[in-house]
């Protein structure tokens, strides 16, 4: 293990309690002794205590701020209070937002079990293409991006009664917009019960309609509604950051309450010399705790899916080498890519006499609790996105947390008990860290979120009240870009159809602009099955140990003209054999469950993710629902490929590149020597002109999701770029 020096206790805020997901049997004793054992958890919260307090806080204010410790069980127990105290007449819905899909859905089933319900009846959750809510949901947990796309189709939330925005703190560009918007939506309301209750009032209520900021550009998006009576929505703003001011500040001095949470201590162990190497001093620091430590799970953070991979090879190659009695350890992988049931992984216990080591990124750090956790590895690094408006280009770079990660990842160590958190770093370089992480909006392209407040009518996004305001220059290269999409018109404002069609879409508008003009070049078919398989994660996986075996099974697939050709050859390859299994195997019982084992078989013979397949086919039937109810004509180009690479250039002329004299590409928009990435099917053969899906830089400049064309098409199918360019 790395040299390891031991500082006092520091305890973190956190969330709720731990949890996992059981069927309800009333009926079976062991399940009504496990009812009891929840309300017991329950009313040992520390949330428990001030259940009437807050209650009363609720109604007697509009807006509030709640800064939630750890374990205070503010995400679970608060809307199950409100509910109680009648938040929820006349058919209302309790609203609780997450930035991550993987909360959104572990607290739901959390509290669907403790109130006793099936999950998506009294209690449900929404996320992009996965929703388990009914007309009887009356507390709703969700994705800050699902109920920002909810307000296009209701502007004023009208479902709602209360609005709770949980982890605001972390600060996602999804968070950030919607608060803008739930401050315009909230003092609208607000303002028709004063209406209603003093008609003659109507300078205060002038006042109120100007707000500042986003009060009077969502005046706008709501006159549309005007004359319609609304009770005031309740919003509060949750938070495990004790820094409360800045939420309270902006909603104009709103009130903020503390709640104290129940962290045991956390014994912090730092390393005497900078590591040179983290992963291997990760790997060295899991043997040394599951050799030495007492019971109890581990849980490592890492960057992301590829350091994840790498460490879980090296552990399951060291536990060979053990001593049968030591070999018992499970490894279980955490990052955001893994479809939720995968997740959910992380949330069993192990077998009697085994310790779990979750590898995790940091989805872990806030939200979900995983049960069993003692020991905390902190290597001090996290993969950050960032964008660069100008050559059009995302960054995944790694770099170190802030303090408020470090703090987050620590407290994961006491949910349950006294634990351990091993900082692979000295002390010196914590105090270096930033004391917060940068906000999404300051780093992301905002052409989908821009896209989204112009459905809603913010016409001026520039003077939007953004909790913290982007570049200027991020924001004006976002609106070229959808101008260049033809979603907005020359004096910005969504255009009619394509920008509302685009609008409508939940996907990247590149993505949507794509599959409306592929109505047109009749090839929607193919480009269901391309945006679907793209917006998922990747279907093909190499192993290090069958990387040539993987390969020759990808070549099975491979088209000549590229990526984008061989994810269709493998949807309807999937497809096919699935309509001749169904015919061979007929009618018989449990076709579905068999149909999955076998497909599961096939994917692993063929080096594909079985998971990620799946997700793609939700995605493209849920897609495919949208462009039904659109009214755009699905057809195929059959074996007229070129048709379909004529549709792709047109959708994604700005991402063109040519072939240099070396070998390498550059990238027509922003003149950037690119590399093909070396997963493409084009990898070896190099075309002379290429449109791709992404530019990005790891180790080097890559381009990914790649297609050959002619050149000459870009001029004929993109004139309004291309022929200024020339």
């Amino acid at each position: 293990m790395p040299s390891m020096v031991q500082n006092g206790p520091r305890n973190n805020p956190q969330t709720q309690k731990p949890h996992s997901n059981f069927p309800n049997k009333p009926h079976n004793p062991d399940s009504l002794a496990r009812r009891e054992r929840i309300e017991r958890q329950r009313e040992s919260l520390p949330i428990a205590s001030v259940k009437e307090r807050l209650v009363e806080e609720v109604k007697t204010h509009d807006i509030l701020i709640i800064v939630g410790e750890t374990g205070s069980g503010k995400t679970t127990q608060l809307p199950q209070f409100l509910f109680s105290a009648g938040f929820c007449h006349d058919g209302k819905v309790i609203g609780i937002t997450q930035p991550r899909r993987v909360a959104a859905v572990t607290v739901a089933k959390r509290v669907a079990e403790e109130c006793g319900v099936e999950l998506g009846q009294k209690v449900g959750y929404s996320i992009r293409f996965d929703d388990k809510t009914s007309s009887s949901t009356r507390i709703k947990y969700m994705t800050d991006g699902l109920l920002l796309r909810e307000a296009l189709l209701d502007p004023y939330l009208s479902r709602y009664s209360v609005i709770i925005v949980d982890e605001a703190h972390e600060r996602s560009v999804h968070t950030d917009v919607l608060l803008g918007l739930l401050k315009s939506v909230q003092n609208v309301r607000s303002n028709f019960m004063k209406d209603h209750d003093n008609m003659d009032d109507k300078k205060s209520n002038n006042r109120a309609m100007k707000g500042t900021g986003t009060g009077t550009q969502c005046t706008s998006f709501l006159r549309q509604c005007h004359g319609r009576k609304f009770p005031p929505l309740k919003l509060i703003i949750m938070s495990a950051s004790l820094d409360a001011r800045v939420f309270s500040e902006y909603f104009g001095g709103a009130r903020a309450i503390h709640i104290e949470g129940r962290q045991h201590q956390v014994d912090i162990l730092y390393t005497l010399h900078p590591e040179p190497d983290y992963l291997d001093a990760t790997l060295v620091t899991i043997f040394q705790i599951h050799l030495e430590e007492a019971p109890g799970d581990i849980l490592v953070f890492l960057t992301g899916q590829e350091e994840i991979e790498s460490v879980e090879r090296l552990v399951q190659e060291q536990l060979h080498k053990l001593p049968e009695a030591n070999r018992k350890l499970l490894i279980v992988p955490m990052f955001s890519s893994l479809p939720s049931e995968q997740q959910m992984r992380v949330f069993m216990p192990a077998s009697a006499g085994h310790r779990k080591v979750i590898l995790a990124t940091n989805i872990a750090e806030t939200s979900v609790t995983i049960p069993g956790v003692k020991y905390v590895i902190d290597p001090g690094f996290v993969k950050a996105r960032s964008y660069d408006p100008v050559k059009g280009m995302e960054s995944l770079i790694i770099v170190p947390t802030s303090k408020a990660q470090a703090l987050q990842r620590s407290g994961r160590a006491g949910r349950e008990g006294p634990g351990k958190c091993f900082r692979l770093y000295p002390e010196r370089e914590f105090e270096k860290f930033e004391d917060s992480t940068r906000p999404e909006i300051k780093r992301c392209n905002l052409s989908n979120v821009i896209l989204q407040l112009k459905a809603l009518g913010v016409d001026d996004i520039i003077r939007f009240d953004f909790m913290e305001k982007p570049s200027r220059a991020a924001i004006i290269k976002s609106l070229e870009h959808l101008f260049l999409l033809g979603a907005l018109t020359d004096d910005c404002k969504l255009s009619e159809p394509i920008g509302h069609q685009m609008a409508r879409l939940p996907l990247d508008p590149i993505y949507s602009k794509a599959l409306i003009l592929a109505s047109q070049f009749n090839c929607l078919e193919e480009m269901l099955i391309t945006v679907a398989m793209l917006s998922g994660e990747s279907i093909f996986y190499a192993p290090r140990e069958k990387k040539d075996e993987a390969i020759a099974a990808m070549k099975c697939f491979a088209s000549p003209d590229g990526d984008h050709l061989t994810l269709v050859n493998v949807y309807r390859a999937v497809d096919r054999l699935l309509e001749k299994r169904n015919m061979e195997v007929g009618n018989k019982k449990n076709l579905h469950g068999k149909n999955e084992k076998f497909l599961r078989k096939w994917c692993k013979e063929n080096f594909i993710n079985s998971r990620s397949l799946r997700h793609a086919c939700d995605i493209h039937s849920q897609i495919r629902g949208h462009v039904e109810q659109m009214g755009l004509r699905i057809s195929s180009c059959g074996d007229d490929l070129v048709q379909f690479r004529r549709c792709l250039a047109a959708s994604f002329f700005v991402n063109a590149a040519l072939k240099q004299p070396e070998g390498t590409y550059r990238a027509l928009a922003s003149g950037q020597v690119v590399q093909i990435h070396p997963s493409s099917v084009l990898f070896q053969s190099k075309a002379d002109c290429i449109i791709f899906n992404e530019l990005v830089q790891t180790s080097n400049k890559y381009i990914r999701n790649i297609t050959r064309i002619d050149y000459l098409w870009l001029t004929e199918l993109a004139p309004h770029y291309y022929a200024t360019r020339s």
